[in-house]
């Protein structure tokens, strides 16, 4: 590491008076709502003295975390964070009731379409993208132009606009597609444009000495790509790739606008059964951030796999 940089214990000092006086600031810039009352105190007097306490808090407990390992730390953070997050959750006064009876539902139905679009998509994104990046790698010119020509146009329009297009624009020229195909065309059109762009750049950062041995030992360009190339371009292409995947796994919620019966549409149509539209939506995030951790988890772990043999 760098010498110039701090330590760790002199940047989390730094980190934990930051906070502090964010903390000061925050609290005292609600001057404008009605002040608590407490018999004998000043109000103003008594919103200075939770400020200070906060961050008294707030520094204290910086420090403590100063005093654990690394993992530890990181453990801590998750859990006071997470349990500060179903703090704010619960001042919106839920209904836990409603969502015990509708979070199977959303599970078995909604989360299962969800995943079956999503794993689909992505199936179907990885192969357009492999293929997109060899043709934007080729000399040909036409080859070169469709390729570009579709990242241009795929990157360049909304995905919602897309999935508005394909499902009620191919029926214009006489092909009925259903909500699903749509959504899954729709998704795998758009985000494999994105990676072919993230496929290209993973292969070319292969050194263009690895093609030439391959040629030298006797394979093929084919043989070169498969057996040589793509496992060494994955060390690079693996992290914005699963980057790409959590980000459709949410944008699989947009389908909801054709009808499609996934966790979105549900957590809504739910909702307005009973009013509870905070309940359904905040159990709907919940889940997609479950999913989301599951990603991160198989990302973490393939990135892990192919990274082996750059070990320092």
């Amino acid at each position: 590491m760098m010498r110039w940089l701090l330590s760790d214990s002199v940047r989390l000092g730094r980190i934990g008076r930051a906070l502090g006086a964010l903390t000061l600031i925050a609290v005292l810039t609600l001057v404008n709502q009605k002040p608590p009352v407490v018999e004998g105190l000043d109000p103003w007097f008594l919103r200075l003295s939770i400020a200070l306490a906060l961050t008294a808090l707030i520094a204290a407990n910086i420090r403590a975390l100063g005093l654990l390992p690394r993992a530890a730390q990181i453990w801590a953070v998750w859990v006071e964070l997470f349990l500060g997050l179903m703090a704010f959750f619960w001042s919106f006064d839920l209904s836990f009731a409603f969502i015990a009876r509708k979070i199977g539902f959303l599970i078995t139905q909604g989360v299962a379409m969800t995943l079956y679009i999503s794993a689909l998509s992505i199936l179907i994104a990885t192969a357009i993208a492999l293929v997109g990046a060899v043709a934007k790698l080729s000399r040909n010119g036409v080859i070169y132009g469709l390729a570009s020509f579709y990242t241009s146009l795929f990157r360049g329009l909304p995905l919602l606009m897309q999935i508005y297009i394909i499902y009620l624009g191919l029926p214009q020229v006489g092909y009925v597609i259903g909500a699903v195909p749509a959504g899954v065309m729709a998704l795998s059109l758009c985000y494999g444009a994105y990676m072919t762009e993230i496929f290209r750049a993973g292969i070319e950062g292969i050194p263009r000495g690895q093609t030439e041995g391959a040629t030298a030992l006797g394979l093929s360009p084919a043989q070169s790509m498969v057996l040589v190339i793509l496992p060494q371009a994955m060390r690079i292409i693996i992290p914005p790739t699963g980057n790409q995947f959590i980000a459709m796994l949410k944008d699989s919620s947009l389908v909801s606008v054709v009808g499609v019966w996934e966790l979105m549409y549900l957590a809504r149509t739910q909702g307005q059964t009973e009013f509870r539209h905070i309940e359904m939506l905040i159990t709907a995030s919940m889940i997609y951030w479950l999913l989301s951790i599951g990603l991160e988890y198989a990302q973490g772990r393939i990135e892990a796999r192919f990274g082996r043999a750059h070990v320092r």
